[in-house]
């Protein structure tokens, strides 16, 4: 069970960029699911999709992994000979927290955990990848070149899990949206200190696109097929396909 999270609860005289360090990791559990409207949904699908589309003999890479809660859940749904989980985040807190949770539950298909950056990550024999709201933190220039990368390590058939939190080119229906949000956490207990200083944090680390935005670099990075499969509010995920004769 993680701590419940407080970190933003008291004013902070200088609050700098957001980073996933000690804290971060320490309350990230509670954080996440009092932040992402879906979340566990998402988690949960993630699996379900696992099963669908994870081969024998192929590999499944979380890249953004965080405390691997998306990696639990690939691994709960695939029981396939020779298959491996390459879980990679570049937060050494978050490494090894995840690497500790990982090891509570035992299971057959093996995981790799790596410290590193993603965008450094090798994608080779690839039936699955997951980026779970990760893209949104890379600059916007090297977006495209990962996606790129990873259509190329996927094998024929493949998909890409991509969840993202999203801006929309509608003004009206992206305010109506980031005010439901807003609702959302303050029904999960955060005050509006703890809103307003947590978004300074992430405003210039973390920048949003639309979906049409996503799907057009999925198309660009040679996806045959994307398509929205979850939303609630402005989060949501994509599944992009790998055509069978690509």
């Amino acid at each position: 069970m993680s701590d419940r999270d407080t970190l933003f609860s008291a004013p902070i005289a200088s609050l700098g960029d957001w980073t996933f360090d000690e804290r971060v990791a320490e309350v990230f559990p509670d954080m996440i699911q009092r932040s992402v409207p879906g979340y566990s949904n998402i988690i949960s699908m993630i699996g379900m999709l696992a099963e669908r589309f994870v081969q024998p003999g192929t590999q499944v890479y979380d890249l953004g992994c965080s405390l691997g809660a998306a990696t639990l859940s690939v691994r709960r749904n695939v029981h396939h000979e020779g298959c491996k989980i390459i879980a990679v985040d570049n937060s050494p807190a978050m490494v090894e927290r995840c690497r500790r949770h990982l090891d509570a539950y035992k299971a057959p298909t093996p995981v790799d955990v790596i410290e590193g950056d993603i965008r450094d990550i090798k994608i080779e024999n690839a039936s699955m990848v997951v980026l779970n709201f990760t893209l949104q933190f890379l600059v916007p220039e090297d977006r495209q070149l990962l996606l790129d990368k990873i259509y190329a390590g996927l094998n024929p058939g493949g998909a890409l899990v991509l969840s993202e939190k999203f801006s929309f080119e509608d003004a009206n229906v992206g305010e109506l949206l980031f005010n439901m949000h807003h609702d959302f956490k303050r029904a999960n207990g955060y005050s509006e200190l703890e809103i307003s200083q947590k978004r300074s944090m992430l405003e210039n680390v973390m920048l949003t696109d639309s979906v049409e935005a996503h799907k057009t670099r999925l198309r660009k990075a040679g996806f045959e097929h994307s398509e929205l499969w979850f939303q609630c509010f402005n989060f949501g995920s994509l599944v992009a396909l790998k055509g069978d004769n690509a």
